[in-house]
């Protein structure tokens, strides 16, 4: 039997978060370069996923297959493709710095019993979340992919409830309260969509009998399998709700900006950079492909919600007074782009919004992690508190600026080619459609310059006028992400390569061809 390599993916890092909380609790630096090293090592084993996956092989690769409950059809099942291997590769490079980022975010408090062990949970539980989301985008049994679907809500509900952000603590009285609510939205919302999903994998299983992605799809293309249409679209809707509400697509979105606001900034990164992702990889894995006519059926209105999500949250973050929450709604509008990407269904679409996918992973990371290094200096979230920050740390508004201008999708940064594909894959098929996406652009450079202009700009206030530059550690965390946004703006061929040959997959799965190009003939 061949090695195991997607089962030891998922496997190193969850054992590694074991292994971490069970650390002594005088131990807590010990704790950190565990789960440090843990990172590492299940960012090689991505790494070794991506040089053995073959992207003009078979589509799932690296499979894996065995009995698990077999009374009910349920069987341990995992394969990538282009698109999960890319996305794998993200969570594993992004954890890492996530880890080295929160190095001093769970140290206990003074007044903090010494039998309490803050710090070795808060590295377990990122670890454990890396575990779930990475074994969500290596299962191909649509029961599995439901388990840790739902499993790393729990992490991640204690993770924002449990370890929230400093900036005001020991200053607002509510700020337990307010992190609290924070976490018990983030998992309402994601726990009642899970739920109507569990009744649509029900349904799935009494439609088709098992739960296997590529079982059900050879048995629809070879007509053993045929769902009434009705049928299909429930079914459809059930799956959909609950991607939606982890995507975040709007009106389901609300629970981000609390999450987010209230959460460390690493933590904030892990939720959007790493967790929703699984809500627009899942549209793709399972919408698409277990239901293509749905999808297609669902395709306008779907549309709209995505130009909502992006001009909303666009307009939403102009207004915002609070740096994070702003990055949130941002982070809101990005997902638009994304879910406009998939559902335009065209070649240029659904790649650019898998680019998508990992470009704004990193933008979003570089952005949030240097705001998170920021605020912690001066101990507040709102952009008024800030003034002149770039005449005192020179890198650190440096790389903010960066990592804003990758936000707003700046030609020559990675972010860039993936919103370009967005667009011509829109306008290919729906020209308006792809018109009013591109208010989104405007609005994006606008949140953006604003808060640069606001925080890094003008005279220096008597707040900030001895903020310390960024130092050895935050360098480590951030320059590799603005090197990655660079890289892939300049070259972004080893991505496409990656994925294009999974997007055609998807493409045929819902029979859809792109558009033949209008070209007037010349006179």
């Amino acid at each position: 039997m061949s090695f195991p390599l997607l089962t030891a993916t998922a496997a190193l890092p969850a054992v590694g978060a074991i292994v971490t909380a069970a650390v002594p609790a005088a131990r807590r630096t010990a704790a950190k370069w565990l789960a440090l090293l843990v990172s590492l090592a299940t960012l090689a084993l991505a790494v070794t996923v991506l040089v053995r996956f073959d992207p003009d092989g078979d589509r799932y690769q690296l499979t894996e297959s065995r009995a698990w409950i077999a009374d009910f059809g349920v069987r341990y099942e995992l394969g990538v493709d282009g698109i999960g291997v890319a996305l794998i590769g993200l969570t594993a490079l992004l954890i890492p710095f996530i880890i080295l980022a929160g190095w001093h975010d769970a140290d206990p408090l003074e007044t903090t019993s010494s039998r309490w062990r803050p710090t070795q949970g808060f590295f377990a539980l990122i670890l454990a979340v890396e575990a779930m989301v990475i074994i969500s985008f290596e299962a191909t049994d649509v029961f599995l992919f439901y388990i840790f679907f739902e499993a790393m809500l729990i992490p991640m509900y204690f993770l924002i409830g449990g370890f929230g952000d400093r900036a005001h603590a020991g200053s607002d009285e509510n700020a337990s309260a307010q992190r609290s609510y924070a976490a018990v939205k983030f998992l309402l919302y994601n726990l009642v969509g899970g739920l109507i999903m569990l009744a649509a994998v029900i349904g799935l299983y009494v439609v088709a009998g098992n739960f296997s992605l590529q079982e059900i799809a050879e048995a629809r293309a070879n007509g053993t399998l045929d769902m009434a249409t009705n049928t299909e679209r429930w079914l459809f809707l059930g799956f959909f709700f609950a991607f939606a509400v982890k995507a975040p697509l709007w009106p389901l979105h609300t629970w981000l900006p609390n999450a987010m606001g209230e959460a460390t900034a690493p933590v904030a990164v892990l939720i959007t950079a790493v967790v929703d992702k699984v809500g627009t990889f899942a549209m793709l894995r399972f919408c698409l492909g277990l239901f293509p006519e749905a999808s297609k059926w669902a395709t306008p209105v779907i549309l709209v919600l995505a130009l909502i999500s992006i001009i909303y949250g666009a307009l939403l973050a102009v207004g915002q007074r609070d740096i994070k929450r702003l990055v949130a709604y941002a982070s809101i509008s990005h997902f638009g782009f994304i879910i406009l990407g998939i559902f335009v269904m065209t070649s240029q679409g659904q790649s650019g919004a898998t680019l998508y996918m990992v470009n704004h992973g990193i933008s979003t990371a570089a952005l949030m992690l240097v705001a998170g290094f920021l605020i912690s200096r001066r101990g507040s979230r709102l952009i008024a508190d800030y003034g002149g920050v770039q005449k005192v740390a020179p890198v650190l508004a440096g790389t903010f600026l960066i990592g804003g201008l990758a936000t707003l999708s700046l030609p020559g940064l990675a972010p860039f080619v993936s919103e370009f594909l967005v667009l011509v894959g829109a306008f290919a098929r729906y020209p308006a459609v792809g018109i009013i996406a591109t208010v989104g652009i405007v609005l994006a450079a606008l949140y953006t310059l604003v808060l640069y202009q606001r925080t890094m700009t003008g005279p220096v206030k008597p707040e900030v006028s001895a903020m310390p530059d960024l130092r050895v550690r935050e360098l480590v965390v951030v320059a590799p992400l603005i090197a990655l946004l660079i890289g892939l703006g300049i070259y972004p061929k080893p991505l496409t390569e990656l994925v294009n040959p999974a997007v055609e997959h998807t493409m045929s799965d819902v029979q859809k061809k792109d558009p033949e190009p209008e070209v007037e003939a010349a006179k």
